[in-house]
């Protein structure tokens, strides 16, 4: 089998890729189809604040192909509100609503708020064992003592093991490192989580969020690690997906298919993307 490596975007509609990236009009049963021929992938970041309808995730299954990958958030309800405990009821209706998704749901993104430390890992243990065997989790840290003391780094690695669960960093270090100099770098500075690095894999499916700046010069030079990573990931053979983010987002589905262009230059074995559907002309009539 060829490597796989899967690129995406936060998001699969956005309103400076219409008509550029994507055609417009395009209705709701359209616009996921057209993204899936930019990218593979896509973080569901709309499950978090409401369980969508069985009827409209059947919707997605049938814009996308099998190997696509959602990485499905869970709802606000059990990860910020409810902190993990006494979650059986919204994590029913969460995993019966995704389930048209079959292999496509390739791993529930456990988010978890900045107040859930290193005290609370027993609570993301027993969560963890409680989920089915046929879901990989993915989660999310936000507590600075989980990257910086190496004891609470040790608590949480082992507790995820235990679970082949995947722990996502979500890599805000360009972003940081200069002033903002647009609104939408502005509006990401006082919203972003300023996360220290890491760049450790824990699983065979290694999940990347990047963030990098609305200067697609400046993202790409900041991503260089992780094109290094992501090269030596695929040659152990493991199948990493990465998420690119900017704060306007405006170009992030061609830095997408950019970051996974400069890995499948040094991985020549490395599947393709594929061919993104033409965009027609806007005509007056």
């Amino acid at each position: 089998m060829a490597m796989r490596l899967h690129v995406g975007c936060a998001m699969w509609t956005h309103r400076s890729w219409q008509g550029r990236l994507l055609p417009h009009p395009l209705s709701a049963q359209e616009r996921l189809r057209h993204y899936a021929g930019w990218c593979d992938a896509v973080e569901g970041n709309t499950t978090f604040y409401a369980t969508p309808a069985r009827e409209t995730v059947a919707s997605w299954a049938e814009q996308t192909d099998p190997d696509f990958r959602f990485v499905v958030k869970l709802p606000k309800v059990v990860t910020h509100e409810r902190r993990l405990t006494d979650v059986d009821r919204p994590m029913r209706a969460f995993l019966d609503a995704i389930e048209p998704l079959g292999s496509r749901a390739y791993a529930l993104w456990v988010q978890l708020p900045g107040s859930f430390g290193p005290d609370d890992v027993p609570t993301l243990a027993r969560f963890l064992r409680r989920l089915p065997a046929a879901h990989r989790p993915a989660v999310e840290v936000r507590d600075p003592a989980f990257f910086t003391d190496p004891r609470a780094t040790r608590l949480l690695e082992t507790t995820l093991a235990e679970t082949d669960a995947e722990w996502i960093p979500f890599d805000t270090t360009v972003f940081f490192a200069e002033p903002p100099t647009s609104d939408a770098e502005r509006d990401a500075w006082t919203k972003k989580p300023r996360m220290p690095p890491r760049t450790v894999a824990l699983t065979d499916r290694p999940i990347i969020r990047y963030l990098g700046r609305d200067d697609p010069e400046r993202t790409v030079e900041g991503w260089r690690q992780w094109v290094d990573l992501t090269v030596d990931w695929l040659h152990q053979g493991r199948s990493p997906t990465v998420f690119i983010h900017t704060p306007d987002n405006a170009d992030a589905p061609t830095l997408a298919r950019r970051f996974h262009d400069e890995v499948r230059a040094r991985v020549p074995g490395l599947a393709p993307l594929p061919d993104p559907i033409p965009v027609e002309p806007t005509t007056l009539f």
